[in-house]
């Protein structure tokens, strides 16, 4: 059966991404092979200087030398940087410029440790599959071409890259039959070396997993004092409003029904206003026992789904305003809470500060993580000054281990980024 078109077309995709792959590869084995010969010269000038202080006499140096270990190795995490690895640089660390300072980081600094570490494996490994993924393409177009020009060259250097001497047209062409292996060897062999040189990277450039344990534990410890002061806020609101609203409210309630029994004994034509001014009165107390329930979990989210309930949000916007929600599968409640008050804070900022002209509201899920985002075309200067609804709502989301983000210059535009984890 003769290749259909279809088949042509992913054959040829499959060879651009192939490519595609090796040169990448290849760039970054050739920015690898930099940074490894920056690493050889570290460790080798690193290496006089600690054989230098077991005399005493290099001890001086060694600040400097931790200087040049610290430069060498945040080179190499910029670069890894670039390729999609995330790994920022330690912070500097000021008491390393004095001699007692870098003696104690070289002996009890687990990050310094790993960059030695790191600099012999980099220095070593790194150099060698940075030369190799290198010099392959450059043998493998050197043999594929070699048919061309072989003739020019003395009778007694002609020959292959591996040093088989070439007399004739036949040992030249079996030379670039080798040229075009070189070349599919290489084609296999860059993305493997690229990943085998920036392995120690990887492992030892990152933040120890103490740190980041460490650094996870603060952030939680922070979360967590943050939703116990926002609970307790929430508390003290829920009282406040009881009893400085619906409390009291009720008092007039019962005033106005003892009235009213009065009334009917003394004065009955008074009766009928009593009750009048006592059902008001509970009317009013049901208003505000209905508006602080809805403050704790609005009522829209369990007649209406998430969409609706943005929707409705959306509908009560004083310009336009889209909802755009994804599929984002059941959610829990409180996330669900959390991201309508998310948006129903942002909204609210719209319809009151931003002047805008149009809104828009996207939800989506990917993963175990929902992202909110909220844009309006307004004149921006939204900040998250003492008493702010921004404030409020960064507590809850980072209640749930969440982070958000407002990004909004003077001038506009005004974004509002939020981001829940929401995985079982």
């Amino acid at each position: 059966m003769p290749p259909t078109d279809d088949d042509t077309g992913l054959f040829r995709e499959l060879v651009r991404t192939g490519l595609n792959n090796m040169f990448l590869s290849l760039e970054r084995l050739a920015g690898g092979l930099i940074t490894a010969v920056m690493a050889l010269f570290s460790l080798a000038v690193i290496g006089a200087v600690l054989l230098a202080s077991l005399a005493g006499v290099g001890l001086l140096l060694l600040p400097a030398a931790l200087r040049l270990l610290r430069a060498v190795a945040d080179r190499e995490r910029h670069r890894l940087t670039r390729w999609g690895w995330s790994a920022p640089s330690p912070p500097p660390a000021t008491d390393r410029a004095t001699v007692s300072g870098a003696l104690r980081a070289l002996v009890g600094d687990v990050q310094v440790r790993r960059d030695l570490c790191w600099l012999v494996c980099h220095s070593t490994l790194g150099f060698l599959t940075g030369v190799l993924g290198v010099l392959l393409p450059v043998i493998a177009v050197r043999d594929a071409t070699f048919p061309l020009w072989w003739r020019l060259l003395p009778p007694d250097t002609a020959g292959a890259s591996i040093g088989i001497p070439v007399h004739d047209w036949y040992t030249a062409a079996a030379v670039g039959l080798l040229g075009v292996a070189w070349a599919a060897i290489a084609f296999g062999a860059e993305p493997a070396l690229a990943r085998l040189q920036a392995w120690p990277g990887h492992r030892l450039l990152g933040p120890h997993s103490r740190a980041v344990l460490y650094e996870r534990i603060t952030e939680l410890t922070a979360t967590r004092a943050a939703a116990l002061r926002s609970h307790t806020t929430e508390l003290r609101r829920i009282e406040r409003s009881l009893h400085d609203g619906a409390q009291s409210r009720l008092v007039a309630v019962i005033i106005q029904v003892g009235a009213a029994r009065r009334a009917l004994r003394t004065d009955p034509a008074r009766v009928d206003a009593a009750l009048e001014r006592a059902q008001a009165a509970a009317e009013d107390a049901l208003a505000e026992l209905r508006g602080l329930v809805r403050g704790i979990l609005p009522p829209i989210l369990e007649s209406h789904d998430l969409e609706g309930a943005l929707g409705a949000l959306a509908a009560g916007c004083s310009v336009s305003c889209t909802v755009e929600v994804g599929d984002v599968a059941p959610l829990a409640s409180s996330i669900e809470a959390t991201v309508y008050f998310t948006v129903a804070e942002a909204v609210t900022n719209v319809t009151r500060h931003s002047d805008a002209r149009r809104a828009r509201v996207r939800v989506v899920r990917e993963g175990d993580t929902l992202y909110v985002h909220v844009h309006d075309d307004g004149r921006g200067g939204a900040t998250e000054h003492a008493g702010s609804g921004l404030t409020g709502i960064r507590r809850r989301v980072e209640a749930h281990d969440g982070s958000l983000t407002v990004h909004s210059p003077e001038g506009g535009p005004t974004d509002v980024r939020a981001e829940l984890p929401c995985g079982s």
